[in-house]
């Protein structure tokens, strides 16, 4: 029996077997996710039709997902719809994209994956105002080519997977960015054990990724999607698409210009401008050879994708052992030493110490971490951006500071803020940059870039286009945020201060969390801002004596009274926020004291079962848990003599979700409570709202109406 006859019974018998780890989806569900189809949903498009975001009803809570619906002129059609659903409900892998769901209802053919929040790779390394450093390019490339070793060898049903259309608009990145393959439509089946086997087919591909053996011959193997891969090398590589006009010669396209530069010593022409000068000479010889390899005329003479994974990683060795000659000192140290070399004066309102226009052009264009680097704005991208900086398009402005929106050529929203270098917060602006372009979370507000014109100065950001959580919260007539949603906002927030504190390049410390600092994106999924008065320890540092002026929404005792800073200053914030997100809303912030005041006044209570009192009336939820929420604002906010005790926000989240119980641990406080409140009430007497009449006016501004 030949190869052919036995790959064509396997395909066969996998297409009449029914999904079995994806979900089939009414049409009604897909309609009410994509808002019917309405073009604002819509994130991509392809040889099989546009791609739209969505949320999923999955259980009890709603599911960000990709949603492709085949279109009617599209040149493919059914068999590549079932090929993937059942090509992907047999595939499990953290390189390969997961399928949710399908629809089949009448004339749609609809496909549902996890979002992959990033997009795609090609819109990286060719949409302008895009970068992807030479490490996190590494990184890519070996998550990539994992993905492709499994399909291969790995897949664990009887035979391997030749993806057939490898290509960088198919390689999808995570959140974390983490490299994912997509689109199987094209997938065929072969044995896992004879690598040399082939598939005889019409021959389907893309242009400038495809085998010109497989093209010439019609006999497709692995070695065909090693072939696409060691283009998509080159194309990250280089910048350049894998049939790019720019390239001025007789050229099929990007992997015969690349193969002739290599052979004829020209390598670092290759290299793509943006990352020049950061790729050691060794790495870049390496990456060069495995690409090349990968381009062999004669397939045999490829290497197989698990040796391009094993190649790779050893590439990804030798960049970071030449970070680390390059880079010896800690990168919080560095930090610290640029913003103060900059900024030798601590105080806002000197005049000393403002740095001159070429400083600021140097420590921009230098200023990184290991994955990312400020991407550098002309002036006419952000005035087309803008439209002329339009009345319209303007979302607030100050003495200090002007703030704009705006939408990148390549669709992308935009946030601008500008200021001149010579500004007295601009000191702020440039800690906040210093931060921001070394940490990188699904829930950060991102900075994107940077531009200079004249004296003025123009940060972008990604823009988050609904509202802040203190403005809808102190909207009484707002209804958007529902005890689901504040939950959702509230881990979310706890999850990103861990990984400040914990897993960032640097311990970074916020300082000014609040209700104010965490901005909402269309879907109401939460983005932390606000770094400006934001601190970076050294890894082994617990707490640093700051003795400065901080302007916060919340002051925390032992920073107030002594300068001490930890991170435990952001635990005393978030708990905070737990009570401002819950409680009633009031006109009483700002009052001297307010934290212990608030903090008093719903711990007391608590213990007197009155809760559920003063709670927002917008909240309909079970008692329990909003007494679970209120027990862990009041561990975080624990007075200075006791700060030690509050939680970590690792705890926090723990307790969250929980995994363990805030109940035990506040008996440990509520027995200090008498004595916290005459403390309290010695502080009040010190401040001025010395007079009772004033006091008593205050808490009835909390008390319920």
């Amino acid at each position: 029996m030949s190869f052919l006859a036995t790959s064509q019974e396997a395909e066969s018998s996998l297409s009449r077997e029914a999904p079995q780890l994806c979900r089939q989806f009414m049409l009604s569900e897909i309609q009410v996710a994509t808002q019917n189809f309405d073009e604002s949903m819509v994130i991509g498009r392809g040889g099989f039709g546009k791609v739209y975001k969505g949320n999923i009803n999955n259980g009890t809570s709603l599911l960000k997902v990709a949603i492709k619906r085949l279109d009617l002129d599209s040149n493919q059609g059914e068999v590549e719809f079932w090929v993937e659903v059942k090509m992907l409900s047999k595939l499990a892998h953290c390189h390969l994209v997961s399928l949710i769901g399908y629809c089949n209802d009448e004339q749609e053919m609809i496909l549902v994956y996890e979002y992959m929040s990033h997009g795609s790779l090609e819109d990286h390394l060719h949409k302008r105002g895009i970068f992807l450093s030479w490490m996190r390019r590494l990184k890519i490339c070996i998550g990539a080519a994992r993905g492709l070793d499994y399909l291969h060898t790995g897949t664990g049903i009887k035979h391997g997977i030749i993806h057939r259309d490898v290509k960088s608009s198919n390689i999808l990145l995570h959140n974390s960015w983490a490299a994912k393959i997509s689109d199987f439509g094209l997938s065929k089946i072969c044995p896992k054990d004879q690598p040399s086997t082939h598939v005889d087919t019409f021959v389907k591909g893309t242009f400038g990724y495809l085998d010109p053996n497989y093209f010439e011959t019609g006999k497709l193997t692995r070695k065909s999607d090693v072939y696409a891969f060691g283009v998509v090398l080159f194309e990250i590589l280089s910048g350049k698409r894998a049939v790019d006009t720019s390239i001025d010669e007789e050229q099929w396209g990007l992997a015969r210009w690349a193969q002739d530069s290599v052979n004829e010593g020209r390598l670092k022409q290759i290299v793509d401008p943006t990352i020049r000068g950061r790729i050691s000479p060794k790495c870049l010889k390496e990456f060069a050879r495995i690409a090349h390899r990968c381009l062999h005329s004669h397939p045999k003479q490829r290497p197989t994708m698990f040796e391009v994974v094993v190649g790779l990683e050893f590439v990804l060795a030798l960049q970071q052992k030449a970070n680390l000659k390059l880079q010896p000192a800690d990168m919080a140290t560095v930090v610290r030493n640029v913003t103060m070399s900059l900024y030798p004066s601590s105080t806002l309102n000197s005049s000393v110490g403002l740095p001159d226009l070429k400083s600021i052009n140097t420590y921009l264009d230098t200023v990184g971490g290991e994955d990312r680097i400020l991407c550098r704005f002309d002036f006419d991208t952000v005035n087309v951006a803008t439209e002329n900086f339009s009345e319209a398009n303007e979302i607030s402005h100050s003495s200090y500071y002007e703030m704009y929106k705006g939408r990148l050529q390549n669709g992308r929203d935009i946030a601008i803020v500008i200021s001149s270098i010579y500004s007295k917060i601009n000191k702020e602006y440039m800690n906040e940059v210093s931060i921001l372009v070394q940490v990188e979370h699904e829930n950060l507000f991102q900075l994107l870039g940077y531009c200079i014109d004249g004296t003025k100065l123009f940060l972008i950001y990604e823009f988050a286009p609904y509202a802040s959580l203190g403005s809808l919260l102190s909207d009484p007539m707002c209804t958007l945020l529902d005890w689901n949603k504040r939950y959702k906002i509230l881990l979310a927030v706890a999850k990103v201060l861990v990984y400040l504190h914990k897993h960032a390049p640097i311990r970074i410390t916020h300082r000014d969390l609040n209700p104010n600092s965490v901005l909402l994106d269309e879907s109401l999924d939460p983005k932390l801002s606000g770094f400006g008065v934001a601190r970076s320890f050294v890894i082994n540092e617990t707490e640093v004596d700051l003795h400065e002026t901080m302007w916060s929404e919340y002051i925390e005792p032992e920073y107030l009274n002594h300068g001490h800073l930890s991170t435990k200053v952001d635990v005393f914030n978030f708990g905070m926020m737990v009570l401002e997100t819950v409680i009633r809303p009031s006109s009483t912030t700002g009052f001297a004291n307010y934290e212990m005041l608030l903090k008093s006044y719903v711990e007391r209570n608590l213990l007197e079962g009155t809760l559920l009192d003063i709670i927002d009336p917008r909240i309909n939820v079970d008692s329990n848990m909003i007494t679970r929420f209120i027990e862990i604002a009041l561990l975080c906010t624990q007075t200075e003599a006791h700060a030690i005790d509050r939680p970590t926000m690792e705890e926090v989240v723990d307790m969250i979700l929980g995994n363990s119980s805030p109940t035990l641990l506040l008996k440990t406080i509520q027995a200090r409570t008498i004595i916290d409140n005459e403390i309290i009430d010695y502080e009040i007497q010190s401040t001025d709202l010395s007079d009772t009449g004033e006091v008593e006016d205050f808490i009835s501004e909390l008390s319920p109406r």
